[in-house]
């Protein structure tokens, strides 16, 4: 399988003029905040242009978002993007530190650089970007603007309103083709009629609707449900329409739709009762095949929420792929990797980063209905360097002045947990509350403990005065910078989400250590087709350590609790957590749970300050250039 060094990176970003890569990574002096001319200028190279952003995750308003200083290589991963951070990705790319670049890409004096350079993202300033990416192409008419999910989840406004507020926002954007993985937490019904409200393509070609649905005694059921919107294939199964083919400014393009394989197992499967995902590369390989013996395009462009390191092996399995437009792991990485597959032909591999942060441009070369030739860039959204689309802008601010009332559906458990407290407020007034001060920045990004999740942590064990508090190691959740006020906006960004309660149970020491065994194999499985791409769980009260090249079983030792007391194999421990995929608990939402503690937890001066991050110990991973400057003890 492919397996690039450092080196061979380097020459990957270098080829330019060469291969027609060419890419905004020339180093630039730079100082103050002054957009650098010419920054967003973009002429087409070719005849076809895609624009691609993935992983927004409900951020309509611009954000602040770090790049993780932590994100491991395993395997054949080691040394290959993305698993550079800082320096090393600075080094790889010719980058300089100080520059926008820089900002975007690496998480180097994010505080300071937050403050240089402001937010990035936000709807009406990436549509701005994509109406001049559009012209520059020549026209509306010779573009496609995909994305590649993730899209209608992640904030309060997205949560309340079932993602509907996303699906209007992605209209007005001019979003031709998506694909889905938290799209699916919303239930059944309410997917069908975003999917209805969309103006473009939901695809997925590894959606397909169970057998024991589509024959099952409740097929009636079933096809009521659908309504008559033709969204699956009795005969293949598909969910979905698993691909379209555009006519774009002549030329015939294929996007193939991937969503997350393993949803059926990150996610409850009581909110998509009649679907299964997978990651069917068999069924890939023969569905590309099929494209190019029917519709004979000049490109077969793979529009994935699979993961870098997923696409990467896929491109190489997988002939006839021209390019992959990734999702999922939150990589923005501005360079494609080259990956040569099992047919000795090319496939660009690339990933858009998160939060509206970055658009992903893929210029295609297309003469006589064949491809010959790519360039790809990937800009950086640096929000006060855009102007504010005045439509997105009206419709974002008119949006958040709806009004929380009963009919919002919160949780799974309404009745027991409806806020009365927000009744009759709009979503404006409930979001800007200020909670608290943040006594240094607060992240979530990077392989292990984040300053947010710290904060999560905490809340869970001061409402259950629990021993361990555990937090999933999801990639989503903006960034709070020090000094500033944390807003109970910055709070749903960490939680929003369908099955947010809180619980607390008891679990024995041996219990906890086969508990993170099995989250790090998920996550350092060397077989990418084996991991789940996200992050190590978040552990609150308890510190442990961690090598991640050991194989599953001998990875975690050195459990004690923050007292210094070892964790015993047979005593129980008072364990709370949140997120649960197989229950339903009946403890509070997460969100007011975290708002409470903030409130309850602030000093005098409005100061919460974090006494303690509970950063694992990380073994045999010096000279691993996806670790750099991590605040806790490694070797």
């Amino acid at each position: 399988m492919l397996k690039i060094n450092r080196r061979d990176f380097i020459k990957v970003v270098g080829v330019g003029a060469a291969a027609g890569a060419t890419s905004l990574l020339a180093s630039r002096a730079f100082s103050g905040a002054k957009m650098p001319e010419g920054f967003y200028d973009l002429p087409m190279h070719g005849n076809v242009r895609l624009l691609h952003v993935t992983d927004v995750h409900g951020q309509l308003r611009p954000v602040y978002f770090r790049e993780p200083n932590v994100n491991l290589g395993i395997g054949e991963a080691v040394g290959r993007p993305p698993h550079l951070v800082g320096k090393h990705l600075l080094d790889a790319l010719d980058l300089e530190p100080g520059t926008p670049e820089a900002y975007a890409y690496t998480y180097l004096d994010f505080t300071g650089a937050a403050a240089r350079f402001g937010r990035t993202g936000g709807f009406a300033q990436l549509k701005s970007l994509l109406d001049r990416l559009r012209a520059q192409a020549g026209g509306h008419e010779n573009t496609l603007t995909v994305d590649g999910g993730d899209l209608w989840q992640g904030s309060g406004t997205s949560l309340w309103t079932r993602g509907v507020d996303m699906v209007e926002a992605s209209n007005i954007l001019g979003l031709d083709v998506m694909v889905g993985h938290w799209e699916f937490t919303y239930r059944e019904d309410e997917v069908l009629s975003n999917v209805a409200l969309f103006k473009g393509d939901f695809i997925g070609q590894n959606v397909r609707v169970k057998p024991d649905s589509l024959f099952g005694d409740d097929y009636p059921a079933l096809v009521e449900k659908y309504d008559g919107r033709g969204l699956f294939d009795e005969d293949s199964g598909h969910a979905f329409q698993p691909y379209v083919i555009k006519e774009v400014n002549g030329a015939r393009i294929a996007i193939v739709g991937q969503a997350f394989p393993r949803t059926a197992n990150a996610n409850p499967q009581e909110f998509f009762p009649d679907w299964s995902f997978g990651l069917r590369e068999d069924d890939m390989i023969a569905l590309v095949e099929q494209i190019r013996a029917e519709h004979s395009p000049a490109a077969v462009i793979l529009l994935s929420h699979n993961g870098m390191d997923v696409d990467i092996k896929m491109a190489w399995r997988v002939p006839g792929l021209n390019a992959v437009l990734g999702g999922h792991t939150h990589d923005g990485i501005p360079a494609p990797l080259k990956v040569k597959n099992v047919a000795g032909n090319l496939c660009w591999v690339t990933n858009a980063g998160s939060n509206g942060k970055f658009v992903g441009v893929l210029d295609l070369d297309v003469g006589d209905g064949v491809l010959k030739g790519l360039r790809y860039r990937m800009l950086p959204v640096i929000s006060d360097w855009l102007p504010a689309d005045k439509e997105m802008e009206a419709y974002i601010t008119q949006m958040r002045q709806t009004r929380y009332d009963e009919s919002i559906v919160e949780s799974r458990n309404k009745a027991l947990f409806f806020n009365k407290a927000r009744l009759g407020k709009t979503y404006q007034e409930i979001l800007s509350e200020r909670l608290g001060i943040a006594d240094r920045t607060l992240y979530r990004r990077g392989n292990f403990m984040g300053t947010w999740d710290q904060v999560l942590c905490n809340a869970l064990r001061h409402e259950y005065q629990a021993d361990i508090a555990l937090s999933p190691g999801v990639r989503w959740g903006t960034s709070t910078l020090k000094g500033d006020w944390i807003t109970m906006e910055d709070v749903m960004a960490q939680c929003a989400m369908t099955y947010a309660e809180t619980y607390v149970t008891e679990m024995d020491g041996a219990a906890l250590l086969g508990m993170l065994e099995q989250v790090a194999d998920n996550l350092f499985d060397p077989d990418p087709y084996l991991q789940s791409g996200g992050d190590m769980v978040r552990v609150g009260g308890l510190d442990y350590s961690i090598d991640p090249f050991k194989p599953l079983g001998q990875r975690i030792s050195g459990l004690k609790l923050d007292t210094g007391q070892a964790i015993e194999a047979d005593r129980k421990y008072r364990v709370a957590g949140w997120a649960t995929v197989n229950r339903t608990p009946e403890g509070r939402l997460m969100w007011d749970v975290v708002r409470d503690y903030i409130l309850a937890k602030r000093g005098p001066d409005k100061v919460l300050k974090l006494a303690k991050i509970n950063h694992p110990k990380l073994i045999n991973v010096k000279g691993n250039p996806g670790i750099a400057d991590y605040p806790g003890e490694w070797h």
